[in-house]
């Protein structure tokens, strides 16, 4: 910042607006950089629950940066990929849980094939003695 412009930053995607680098925004900045309605925001402030602006002293609401990249992020699920309301609260959700790891499956381990053949020998006995009791 060395000619006293602030640093800003894109949300994400080539068409998102690039959003200044403040700490807070008022409804009304987030409104028209989104190209929103304030009441849409607050809408979906109830559907979303990403979406906590705090309050200031006054009542008004002060939305993060991340506040309004999930609010970028909000528009583009529904109005460009087509989600429902529903539909989008679920891919945030999706989206804020780590991915689960897949366990590998228990291929046996060169020690443990003995151990193996000790399950199968005695498996083999249970299925004779249950043949034998038909």
């Amino acid at each position: 910042m060395t000619d006293g412009k602030k640093k800003a930053r894109r949300a994400g995607v080539a068409d998102d607006p690039v959003i200044p680098d403040k700490l807070y925004f008022r409804i009304g900045e987030v409104a028209k950089l989104c190209k929103l309605p304030a009441y849409v925001l607050r809408f979906w402030e109830s559907e979303f629950p990403q979406l906590k602006p705090v309050k200031s002293s006054t009542g008004q609401r002060m939305y993060r940066q991340r506040d309004v990249e999930n609010v970028l992020h909000i528009k583009r699920l529904l109005y460009e990929e087509g989600f429902t309301i529903a539909g989008a609260r679920q891919q945030l959700k999706a989206e804020s849980k780590p991915a689960k790891m897949q366990s590998g499956l228990p291929f046996p381990k060169p020690g443990r094939i003995e151990s193996l053949k000790k399950v199968r020998q005695g498996l083999q006995e249970i299925l004779v003695i249950l043949k034998k009791k038909r």
